[in-house]
């Protein structure tokens, strides 16, 4: 019997294709059998005596009991390991999501298809398709012991996930630990700050995004997107000239950025105001300073930091014409390390607040950007709901609040 940590999307996919399976979730109270027949127990109902293989979710951490108790742990990656299509793992702290949906619109006609950490579990994944491009988490990697990617993407790391790997350099290790079983014929694409780890892979190593475009004959003028956009682009542009030989500009300038990543919109006033909601740590908010650095910004910040020291942010913003906006779990530590640095600061009640003090102050030529440099989770269901709040608001505003 397969033991399944966690009744969740990831899980769920996996059972239907595992077949014989049981569901072990710290918030089933008493057992039952969901509409496929599959058991759904209490975890303190595990009993790895009686276990042949256990797969988690990868957000379950380390030292849940499921985890610790554990005697044949394995990734959902380890489990499809052997399956047919070439597997390209795309990873980092910032940018993954479109890297991977860039490379997606990129080898589409290819016969790749996306999934992993967004999108399709790898579950529900064709498993005679020619192409996977996984958006990979360092949660899914640390449980990864067999299965390594055909072609590595890695971007750039900064803090995060701390409070879940126990420190910066377990969660570095983990988003290292493919290298390790790459083989010879295998490529990576990774930053230069690892160009030594250990690897059968051949190594391609990047300094910034002149270095990448010069290594793959790129000529990133022709490309539209900027700042961090132009690396997840250069990345994805890298791969189709790995697997085809082509660098193909028409088509990656085709490609529609999502919602909620620096996301711009105007008021009644013609101010502008920036969604960037999915910043969820502080080199994501750092990006998108660099941005918007030519003007004064008016910056929301707050939620769940998961543990994170955000004086690297601060120090970064000393050189910045801005003043901050503190909502969240985290409020009061930003509103300290505000004062520390000397920076003009607001601790807002909520996002609403903060919003409505920035419109009191905000003029045409300065900008208002939501770029939390944390979760959402402490008061929103997720990033989303943020951002789409923060755009309903910011729509709802009229003329007669401006104040200048």
């Amino acid at each position: 019997m397969v033991s399944l940590f966690g009744y969740g999307k990831t899980t769920k996919a996996l059972a239907k294709v595992i077949k014989k399976v049981t569901f072990y979730d710290d918030k089933c109270n008493k057992p039952f059998r969901d509409e496929d027949g599959f058991w759904v127990k209490p975890s303190n109902e595990f009993n790895p005596k009686y276990s042949k293989v256990e797969i988690p979710s990868p957000g379950i951490p380390p030292s849940n009991p499921l985890i610790t108790r554990s005697r044949n742990l394995i990734s959902e990656y380890d489990y499809f390991q052997n399956t047919k299509p070439l597997k390209i793992w795309i990873s980092g702290t910032n940018g993954k999501t479109t890297t991977t949906q860039m490379m997606q619109h990129l080898l589409a006609s290819k016969g790749s298809l996306s999934g992993g950490n967004i999108g399709t579990s790898l579950g529900s994944l064709d498993k005679e398709a020619k192409i996977w491009i996984l958006e990979t988490s360092s949660f899914t990697m640390h449980y990864t012991n067999i299965a390594s990617p055909n072609i590595y993407v890695l971007l750039p790391l900064s803090p995060d996930h701390i409070s879940w790997h126990g420190s910066m350099k377990e969660y570095v290790n983990a988003k290292l630990k493919p290298l390790c079983f790459m083989k010879e014929g295998e490529v990576a694409i990774i930053p230069e700050a690892y160009k030594d780890t250990p690897t059968d892979a051949h190594l391609i190593t990047y300094k910034d995004e002149a270095s990448l475009a010069s290594y793959f004959g790129i000529d990133p003028s022709r490309v539209k997107f900027q700042g961090a956009f132009l690396a997840d682009a250069l990345l994805a542009m890298a791969v189709d000239k790995i697997l085809f030989d082509e660098i193909n500009y028409e088509k990656i300038n085709t490609f529609e950025l999502e919602a909620h990543r620096q996301e711009e919109l105007r008021d009644a006033k013609e101010r502008l105001w920036v969604n960037d909601t999915k910043a969820t740590n502080l080199d994501a908010t750092i990006a998108a300073l660099k941005r918007y650095k030519e003007s004064h910004i008016h910056l929301i910040l707050g939620g769940d930091d998961k543990g994170v020291d955000l004086d690297e942010l601060f120090k970064f913003m000393q050189n910045l014409s801005l003043e901050i906006y503190t909502i969240g779990s985290n409020k009061e530590k930003l509103s300290d390390l505000a004062q520390k640095y000397n920076m003009k600061f607001n601790t807002c009640k909520n996002l609403a607040d903060a919003i409505k003090e920035i419109d009191k102050r905000l003029k045409k030529d300065e900008t208002a950007l939501l770029s939390p440099a944390a979760s959402s989770l402490d008061e929103f269901s997720s990033y989303m709901q943020r951002g789409d709040e923060f755009k309903d608001a910011v729509c709802k505003l009229k003329f007669s609040t401006q104040k200048i």
